[in-house]
């Protein structure tokens, strides 16, 4: 499958929960699973279906090459940050993130630090959990594809710094700030 590239209207387009689950929603979950896994430089450890052109409410976690694969189909995603987070905001971590819909671009991002999801797998079985550290960034990351947010949006609202990334003539990834 192709992924879809920013400005392209379906990523800023809040996703459509899945009806059923079904056996197309089944073939799109797998060609999205083989889709995650041939990325490279950088691998993907999540894709959202919006960025394949679904505008549907799925997507899929694989954090590391070992991990398995998590399906999220109409998930509901609550951050949740420490009692003092309002009067300590420099204390949420802030991770590097990037995404494959926006090729070489990069930015910290403050999440939530722990996130409770409620979700059906594409068994059509529901699920309810608490995830912590990267897996809980990851999961705000791809839930925010959802709502039609990309992750730049968040960089800026936070007054956090967007580069864009290239390769130097050895081969080493580069990032070069941006000018907004």
């Amino acid at each position: 499958m192709k992924i879809i590239q920013s400005p392209d209207p379906v990523l800023a387009t809040t996703a459509k929960p899945v009806e059923h689950v079904d056996a197309s929603i089944k073939k799109l979950v797998k060609e999205m699973k083989k889709t995650l896994l041939d990325q490279y430089d950088p691998e993907g450890i999540g894709l959202a279906a919006p960025q394949v052109g679904h505008s549907i409410q799925l997507f899929l976690v694989k954090e590391d090459p070992e991990a398995p694969f998590f399906v999220f189909i109409n998930p509901i995603i609550t951050p949740i940050y420490p009692k003092d987070a309002d009067k300590k905001p420099n204390k949420i971590p802030r991770y590097m993130e990037g995404c494959l819909s926006l090729k070489n671009i990069w930015g910290k991002v403050r999440r939530a630090p722990k996130v409770k999801a409620s979700w059906t797998d594409e068994n059509g079985e529901h699920h309810e959990k608490t995830f912590t550290g990267f897996f809980a960034v990851i999961l705000q990351h791809e839930y925010d594809h959802l709502q039609g947010i990309l992750f730049p949006r968040h960089v800026i609202e936070q007054g956090n710094t967007l580069y864009k990334s290239h390769k130097d003539s050895s081969g080493e990834e580069v990032f070069d700030e941006m000018k907004i």
